[in-house]
């Protein structure tokens, strides 16, 4: 009966694992008539996360520095764009935390402020990965990714506010850093 029990327990196993592994291959495999492309500076340690706003790009030039520049550039407004999402969030909800006068001249102040910095701090991303290739004929391809840390964003928000008069009244660091790295890990669930 023992005996019995052990086969029964073993053949269960085997069969286990033989699904496990077959589920695995098949997740890897690619369809018919489908080849798997590799983009280079990209994957997971390339997306934006609690710490850091990433972005990356490719772009394909004959020229290999107008390579680099368009991929930089396009690169940097993506980048732009997720600080504006995350910045604009941040400020909606802070916001509605706070109590002051007028929201809506409020909101407009802070708006503006975050436009300034996103454009001022973009000139301080740190390239964290530079591939260049040459295609077949002879062109150039540049792929990129880069960085900017979201504690850089929200130094240069907070230097922004506390040197206006009108918002410097109603502003509390603590609510507004609270709601600032809450939407920092919000951008970063929203990823993956």
């Amino acid at each position: 009966m023992k005996s019995q029990n052990l086969s029964l327990v073993i053949t269960f196993l085997v069969i286990s694992v033989a699904l496990l592994l077959s589920q695995c291959r098949s997740k890897e495999e690619v369809p018919a008539g489908e080849t798997r492309v590799e983009v280079l500076c990209s994957g997971p340690e390339y997306r934006s996360d609690s710490e850091y706003f990433r972005a990356n790009s490719v772009a394909e030039s004959p020229n290999q520095a107008n390579s680099k520049r368009m991929a930089l550039s396009n690169a940097r407004s993506e980048l732009a764009g997720q600080m504006e999402v995350t910045v604009k969030a941040v400020i909606d909800n802070y916001v509605q935390d706070i109590t002051v006068g007028d929201r809506q001249e409020f909101s407009q102040r802070y708006e503006g402020l975050s436009r300034e910095v996103i454009n001022q701090k973009l000139t301080g991303t740190r390239v964290i990965c530079e591939e260049l290739t040459r295609t077949e004929d002879g062109r150039y391809k540049t792929y990129i990714a880069i960085e900017l840390m979201g504690d850089e964003i929200f130094s240069a928000m907070n230097d922004r506010i506390t040197n206006d008069e009108r918002l410097r009244l109603d502003y509390d660091y603590e609510k507004f850093k609270e709601t600032f790295n809450e939407e920092m890990k919000n951008m970063e669930r929203d990823r993956y």
